[in-house]
């Protein structure tokens, strides 16, 4: 059964540098999201299997997260539909306690996975503990959001041709 709205899904632990990106992104984007209706912003943190739901009930899913892909320090991917898919099964091991791969096999037994779907990854300078984004990807952060402000906008035009 196909869910409604965007859920926009921050993802990583803020006491680790780097991997505290997606919730940066989230606090960037929540003027946007004070204005759109159709919005939904979720931290959520290091994953858990309570994300299942949020996931299953979205028409739309934007994750953003740290990702180690090999990059200069900063860079910002977009990964859309099949291409996040394989991305994630890429990197399946996770130390939290469930991964996104993981969620995403829930929503597909429940046939709730938003078929339009997104991973913003932000190659991280550091993983250590610390409350700041190392400069890189602190600077990284408003090209995170023009990227999901760009693909929102793509969206929203494909749906009303």
């Amino acid at each position: 059964m196909p869910g409604t709205g965007t859920l926009i899904l921050g993802l990583g632990n803020i006491l680790l540098t780097d991997e505290a990106v997606g919730a940066a992104v989230l606090r960037a984007l929540e003027p946007t999201a004070e204005t759109d209706p159709d919005l939904r912003l979720y931290d959520g943190g290091t994953l858990s299997f309570t994300l299942a739901g949020p996931i299953g009930e979205a028409a739309r899913l934007i994750v953003v997260d740290a990702a180690a892909m090999g990059d200069p320090p900063g860079t910002v991917r977009l990964f859309e539909g099949e291409a996040m898919d394989q991305q994630l099964s890429k990197h399946a091991k996770s130390v939290h306690e469930v991964s996104l791969a993981d969620l995403f096999d829930i929503a597909r037994l429940t046939d709730s996975l938003p078929a339009q779907r997104a991973l913003i990854g932000i190659e991280p300078q550091q993983i250590d503990w610390g409350d700041q984004l190392t400069p890189p990807v602190a600077a990284a952060v408003p090209e995170g959001v023009a990227r999901i402000q760009a693909l929102l906008q793509r969206w929203r035009n494909a749906e009303r041709a």
